[in-house]
């Protein structure tokens, strides 16, 4: 019963579009987790814009915000099976088909902006072969969006080192973060994004992890009060379509369709230093308190975090040490 009512809110949710879709020949629905006031759903906002602009109005963009249609980690099978043109997931959510995305959630190896921004470049000797590997799962990636770096959130009190950690339930968003928290001798919990807020309200976890804009946008300082900017992995999302879709449109739609995503992928990532402070200010002017770890205390985490890269290594093959000595290189 559960199922059928959530299928048939769905296609509620669809009908209700279809009729601004019907001018044009073509549409593409994108299922976006987080709100529409987010960064991300912003940066969707500015893909549709533009999509519909240079198309004349020939290709419409709906964008489901909020997990309406799919939650995050629904988006790989429901756009890899056609259920849907396009989605929006955190990259870590296609861990179970290539492992190897997790590099992104190795602690602190991404440690500067400019190693980032060498790892996400399109075509660049960490992001290229994941995007191939993805390709495999039906999935074709159009862009990627910038969520900034990993922080802790919690009640009464920042986590300054893992000894904070030990023995509290842990909100994670991938496997590897879980490895992290175990490492930590934390309990890792895998709690989607759009189910954050209720977690921290009941209490089901006592630390959480995402990104500062994620506080922002779901309005996290209802129900946690501190900030620790631990910054230990890079959240990245991606934007992707049904390849068979893909395909099958004109050559002309698909040029177009690139031309606005690579606009958006370098936009939101122009903009990210900014979003992280603008919600940074937002979440102090909403009573939490922001605690940076010192250098000590940094190299206290750094220390537990080694059997996070052996566990890597491990399980993601050969394809996971090609980008891991990419990323070593950056």
């Amino acid at each position: 019963m559960k199922a059928f009512s959530w299928a048939l809110g769905a296609a509620v949710a669809l009908g209700l579009s279809a009729g601004s879709a019907q001018a044009a020949d073509t549409t593409l629905r994108i299922s976006l987790q987080l709100p529409l006031t987010s960064h991300l759903g912003q940066n969707l906002q500015l893909f549709k814009e533009e999509v519909e602009k240079t198309s004349n109005g020939d290709i419409a963009v709906e964008i489901y915000d909020s997990a309406q249609l799919y939650k995050d980690k629904e988006v790989p099978a429901a756009v890899g099976s056609g259920a849907i043109e396009m989605g929006v997931a955190s990259l870590t959510r296609y861990v179970g088909d290539v492992s190897a995305v997790d590099i992104f959630y190795q602690p602190f190896l991404f440690d500067t902006e400019a190693k980032v921004r060498a790892a996400v470049a399109p075509g660049s000797p960490v992001r290229g072969p994941l995007d191939d590997a993805i390709s495999e799962t039906g999935s074709t990636v159009l862009w990627w969006q910038a969520y900034g770096g990993a922080i802790m959130l919690s009640k009464d009190g920042p986590v300054k080192t893992p000894a904070e950690m030990k023995g509290k339930k842990v909100r994670v968003f991938g496997k590897t973060l879980g490895d992290f928290v175990t490492a930590a001798e934390g309990a890792p919990t895998l709690i989607s994004g759009s189910e954050q807020y209720l977690a921290y309200q009941r209490g089901t976890v006592d630390i959480g992890m995402t990104g500062v804009s994620g506080v922002k946008s779901r309005k996290l300082w209802e129900v946690m009060d501190t900030i620790t900017v631990t910054n230990h992995a890079d959240i990245e999302f991606i934007v992707v379509v049904n390849t068979d879709f893909w395909n099958g449109l004109p050559e002309d739609h698909r040029a177009l369709i690139q031309a606005a995503a690579l606009k958006a992928e370098a936009d939101v990532r122009d903009r990210m230093s900014e979003i992280e402070a603008a919600a940074y200010a937002q979440a102090e002017e909403n009573g939490m308190t922001i605690y940076t770890p010192t250098a000590s205390e940094l190299e206290a985490w750094k220390a537990v975090s080694q059997p996070v890269y052996d566990a890597y290594v491990e399980k993601s093959g050969d394809l996971g040490k090609t980008v891991m000595d990419a990323a070593k290189a950056l």
